[in-house]
């Protein structure tokens, strides 16, 4: 074979490991495990460019090595196949998600297939499957059916609550729950119905119905999460997005806040990816504050509270948790969210107007653009006023964006001397700045947050240091019961609702209690898999209701009597209502990994035996984009899973690599501006200057090394580039503009891999991508820097065959050259690739075929172990040489990685610098076991050292083995 053909060659390959399952991995192998993640992709409609396949390349390459390296290696594909993008190709079109989803996928794999990926395509999951979602509801299930247990840290079936209910009440019960939970006795708990107790349980469950504050968009009829919000509209469609209080599932996350903080020290990640989650999850140290409400009395007296018609008798309080109480004194006003429970409450009639306004403003918001502009100053005053609980001071309640509902308790104690986004807002509504320590400095220009100094203007702590003072008002505020020292957590619950059709049904349905109120129940295990029903639209029902409100006789036992014996019966003939939204797309993708070790098992998620051989993710790649949301989730699952003994690890991903961007290398024509667009004239990017121009993207992949293939753009864009165009070019070419950008289809600059394998090859890709750049850094795509790549497949093809095809490897001794560049190769290559360094590893590559080229290698000693070092990096050309040198068929893939052996390398050798009074003026070489006698004669007797020594006697020669060599005169 006189030319490597990448086609016929690539095929053949990819269909014998598809026949011989060559991948397919066992859950039973006496060799030590190694477990390789893919984060999970969506399948979009446009499918993969270019930019996609670096981590899926990354991680192909690292599973081949520890195969290599003797390991049982689990490698899987799947998809997490649920989602608004083809939600929204319904509604349009009217064809039901699970078609495109489908056709989606299948184009998915084919593209990867095309990579030569060793995936074990036999354990390939879908979270839109039934068959996968029926374990996504049973682990909803077995939330609901848990609290979190403080005393023991971990989460515990109800059963274990509600017999501490029987036995003491919840006096001592130690756990997170409804802030509205009552107190009540073991006699009151005894008393009660079994429905007013199941009632009471719900208020402690892990996943729970509450209202909270929403990122609400009406165009696509759903709540959406701050990943989908961009700039106040959603990202997918770009409709606006509204805060709105909604009747949501929610997931008690809360509860692990501080083990999700500590399990960061156990795992291999980077720390900036740490400390993302670290300040999402947000530990502060601090103290709980009330603030009674006051108000001028409606018959002209002063009290606590001039609003008890609003409320009852007892004066509500604002409670405010703060990291700085020492401050306390220097609050000059409260800030409260606009979504607060009280704003409502606590405005004043003259002050409704305004208040109104300015909440409809907020709500247009969203949480992420209400946290990150910290430039705009605005709020509104409610009229109302707090005392502060030391100084008694009257303190104004203001209502501001910059505070959020769910964070802390929504509300703000300001202190604009030590705060700058709290003097900002005093400075702007004229609110008085009170210096509270005596080494603040230059607060009439800004804030001066120091803890440095004693307190001044604060009462019973002036004087006091920062430490002191602490310490003391926490004592006072816990004494007289006016609040309290406590951890909080910037964590929110976990919303678990979304308003749409093609997602996980939430395996509830609702019955009326005695006072006519829904109340949710669970289906039983074996009522799993609730199927998705059928709809007539995608859309939100006339009356408002989510798409599957439109599901016809979609309900819990219709027409049929059941009873699962679990409290959960009705009547014959009674139809009760399944929960109408479904669940969020971080659902599935939250438990995935457990999924892949027993694909196909019907009664379990996964069997003991499969959890306990491969246990956890040992290497996990993927997008930044994740750092909060989706790993986030995944280990709290992971560690409610633990707790209920489930699986085996505290955390899912051993070790995390997020791999950069791949951008695009975007291409411009310059359009002449003028008035006759029935001619359109364009310019070359050199001579641009010369006119006023406007740029317009050009689709990439019609020019080759910034040059624009004219007919081809007047074909593809006659919109603009008819047949009465004109050009003007340079030395008869149209060369064009460049900037690097995100790969998109606006920007024309997205390529198209199987355009890429098509023309080079699948390993040529493979190469190319990993030699771009570290894997972690982001880097701009280039086909015209390809040509290389391709150049060095060709090279190295040219070590086994001829220019005629002849066959040119022997079985002969290798020699001493050609050793010391293979194991040089050896110990580089598998230190990059146990580092990550994939795009060095690649430039060795390049070496050692230049020098075994140079050095006219056919020792077959040499080049087989040369095609094993390759074959994780370029598979394809791999197997075919590894089959050439006479080996089994598909065999490559289960050789011995080669090993470094340092004789090789090691020189015979050394050249010796020759320094005459400190100055480099020769240098000469001598076998290593030379001695240090005969090195000085033969120094001495040089020409060129003599030259320098200009006759002179040497007064001292110094001989430093494998060093230097010292003569002074």
């Amino acid at each position: 074979m006189s030319e490597y053909s990448h086609r016929e060659i690539e095929k053949k390959w990819q269909d014998f490991w598809q026949k011989n399952g060559t991948f397919s991995v066992s859950n039973e192998s006496e060799l030590p495990k190694y477990y390789v993640l893919d984060m999970f992709p969506y399948p979009s409609g446009a499918g993969l460019h270019v930019g996609h396949p670096l981590g899926y390349i990354a991680s192909d390459i690292y599973s081949r090595y520890k195969r290599l390296k003797g390991f049982n290696v689990l490698h899987p594909m799947g998809f997490d196949s649920f989602g608004l993008p083809a939600e929204q190709y319904a509604i349009q079109t009217g064809q039901h998600p699970a078609i495109t989803t489908e056709q989606n996928i299948s184009r998915y794999i084919e593209q990867l297939k095309n990579l030569g990926l060793s995936y074990d395509w036999n354990r390939e999951v879908r979270t839109s499957d039934p068959g996968y979602y029926k374990w996504t509801q049973w682990i909803f299930s077995e939330l609901f059916n848990s609290w979190y247990n403080n005393d023991t840290d971990q989460a515990e079936p109800i059963e274990t609550l509600t017999a501490k209910f029987a036995q003491e009440g919840n006096a001592k019960i130690n756990a997170p729950a409804d802030e509205d939970t009552p107190a009540f006795t073991a006699e009151e708990w005894n008393a009660w119905s079994e429905e007013v107790q199941y009632k009471m349980t719900l208020k402690y469950r892990l996943t729970y119905v509450a209202d909270a504050t929403v990122n609400w968009c009406p165009g696509l009829g759903s709540v959406l999460s701050n990943d989908e919000v961009k700039d106040g509209v959603s990202e997918r469609g770009g409709f606006p997005v509204i805060q709105k209080l909604m009747r949501q599932w929610m997931m008690r996350i809360t509860a692990y806040a501080q083990r999700l903080i500590d399990g960061l020290d156990t795992v291999d990640w980077t720390e900036s990816l740490k400390e993302q989650q670290r300040n999402w999850i947000g530990r502060s140290v601090g103290a709980l504050v009330k603030f009674q409400v006051w108000e001028e009395r409606e018959d002209g007296g002063k009290g606590e509270s001039g609003i008890v018609n609003s409320l009852s008798s007892f004066p509500p309080s604002i409670e405010v948790f703060t990291t700085r109480v020492d401050t306390i004194y220097g609050v000059t006003f409260m800030v409260i969210a606009p979504e607060h429970e009280l704003v409502d409450v606590i405005t004043t009639p003259e002050q409704r107007a305004e208040i109104d306004d300015y909440i409809a403003m907020t709500q247009k918001k969203s949480e992420r653009d209400r946290m990150s502009d910290v430039k705009t100053v605005s709020g509104a005053f409610t009229g109302a006023y707090v005392l502060n609980p030391f100084s008694g001071e009257k303190v104004p309640v203001y209502i501001a964006d910059y505070v959020l509902a769910g964070y802390g308790t929504g509300a703000v104690m300001a202190v604009p001397s030590g705060d700058q986004r709290d003097w900002n807002f005093a400075k702007h509504f004229n609110l008085p700045i009170i210096p509270i320590l005596d080494a603040q400095k230059d607060i009439e220009t800004q804030a001066d947050a120091t803890k440095e100094g004693k307190y001044i203007n604060s009462g019973i702590i002036d004087g006091l240091t920062y430490k002191e003072a602490t310490e003391k008002l926490i004592n006072v505020l816990e004494e007289k019961g006016l609040g309290k020292g406590k951890i909080n957590y910037r964590l929110r619950d976990a919303v678990f609702s979304r308003q749409r059709y093609w997602g996980e049904p939430v395996p509830v349905y609702y019955k009326n209690d005695s006072e006519g109120q829904p109340v949710p129940y669970l289906l039983d295990l074996n009522e799993l898999p609730l199927n998705l029903p059928e709809v007539d639209k995608y859309l939100p029902t006339e009356n408002g209701e989510p798409p599957l409100g439109r599901a016809v006789g979609w309900s819990y036992g219709s027409g049929v009597g059941y009873n699962s014996g679990s409290g959960h019966g009705y009547e014959t003939g009674a139809g009760y209502s399944y929960e109408l939204s479904t669940m969020p797309g971080w659902a599935g993708s939250s438990w995935y990994w457990y999924r892949y070790m027993d694909p196909k098992n019907e009664n379990e998620f996964a069997s003991k035996e499969a959890i306990g051989y491969w246990k956890d993710v040992d290497l996990y790649i993927g997008g930044t984009e994740h750092a909060t949301g989706h790993l986030l989730y995944s280990r709290f699952w992971n560690k409610f899973m633990k707790d209920r003994g489930f699986v085996q690890e505290e955390e899912p991903f051993k070790k995390l690599i997020n791999q950069g961007m791949i951008q695009g290398r975007s291409n411009f024509v310059y359009r002449v501006k003028g008035e006759d667009y029935s001619k359109p004239v364009f310019v070359s990017a050199g001579l641009k200057s010369q006119y006023e121009v406007s740029a317009l993207h050009v689709d990439v992949n019609i020019v080759e090394n910034d040059v624009l293939d004219v007919d081809k753009f007047k074909a593809t864009r006659p919109d603009i580039a008819g047949e009465h165009a004109e050009f003007i070019l340079e030395d008869g070419k149209y060369i064009c503009g460049v900037e690097v950008e995100k790969m998109s289809k606006s920007k024309f600059n997205v390529v198209n891999p199987d355009d890429i394998v098509e023309r080079y090859g699948a390993d040529t890709l493979r190469l190319y991508e990993m030699f771009l750049g570290p894997l972690d850094q982001a880097k701009p795509w280039n086909t015209n820097g390809i040509d290389g790549t391709y150049r060095f497949i060709r090279k190295l093809w040219r070590l086994f065959y001829t220019e005629t095809g002849q066959w040119q490897v022997k079985d002969v001794p290798a020699k001493p050259d050609e050793l010391k560049t293979l194991h040089k190769t050896i110990k580089k290559i598998g230190e990059d690739i146990e580092n990550f360094s994939f795009n060095t590893a690649v430039s060795a590559f390049m070496v050692c075929v230049n020098e075994l080229g140079s050095q006219k290698c056919q020792s077959k000693e040499v080049l087989q172990q040369l095609v094993i070092l390759l074959s994780p990096y370029a598979p394809h050309i791999s197997e075919e040489l590894w089959t050439a040198l006479g080996n089994e068929a598909g065999g490559v893939s289960k050789a011995e990685f080669p090993v470094f052996e340092a004789k090789y390398v090691q020189d015979s050798v050394f050249e010796y610098p020759v320094q005459i009074n400190g100055k480099v003026r020769a240098s000469l070489t001598f076998p290593l076991d030379t001695p240090a006698a005969d090195i000085e004669k033969e120094v001495l007797a040089d020409v060129t050292v003599q030259k320098w020594m200009e006759g002179k006697p040497a007064k001292k020669v110094i001989v430093v083995p494998k060093r230097i060599v010292n003569v002074v005169i």
